[in-house]
Formats: C-alpha cells, structure tokens, sequence
C-alpha cells in the first residue's frame, strides 16, 4: 500500500528477506516475512510479526508516541534497553498492514 502526504510518502510490503535482531548476544526476533515499511526521509523500517518476536524477553514501557502518518506506538524494553521495539496496536487506515507488528531500531538482514 502507498500512502502520500504533501511529498510524504509511506508504503509497506510484504518482504522476504531473513532479518533478525540481537541485543547483547541474545536473539531478540527473527523473520522471514518482515513488512518493510518505506517512509520519506527514514531509513527502511522492518515490522515483524509477533509469532517471530521474543515477547516473553520484553517488558512494556510507559513510552507511548504519536506519528501523524501511523499513529500512536507503544514501546517495550529490556532490562538495559529502555524503549527498544515499537508497534503500532491501531494504525492509521493507510498503514493497517503495520498492525501489532513489531520494529526494532537495528535489525540484521542476514545473507543466507
């Protein structure tokens, strides 16, 4: 799906590149039908569905943020990382796709 916004522009598809995320040498996710999410100006953001989340390693954050073109993320934690993974519970229409999937800040793409 696209999504444009005087010259902002989203789109989010379906990958199938073999991401994962590691934090201190623990496996935190891995995947290998991450949504990509394409944002102006952001580098490319891989949303992970939850089955392929370590959930039970996160604790949730009183951190809640708001995305005019998203909308309003909660945040999970680790014990030494505060606010490492968001997901989006009820996205905006134009980005459903996204819907409690998960985002790290750095994950892998692994070369298979």
């Amino acid at each position: 799906m696209t999504e444009t916004h005087k010259g902002h522009r989203i789109t989010v598809e379906q990958g199938t590149d073999h991401v994962r995320v590691v934090h201190d040498g623990l496996l935190l996710a891995e995947s290998r039908r991450p949504l990509l999410l394409r944002e102006t100006g952001l580098p490319v953001r891989y949303y992970l569905p939850p089955a392929d989340v370590r959930t039970d390693l996160l604790t949730p954050s009183d951190t809640h943020t708001h995305c005019p073109f998203k909308g309003d993320a909660d945040y999970w934690s680790l014990p030494d990382a505060a606010d490492l993974v968001w997901a989006y519970p009820e996205p905006k229409a134009e980005v459903a796709e996204i819907k409690d999937h998960f985002c790290f800040y750095d994950t892998e793409v692994v070369q298979d």
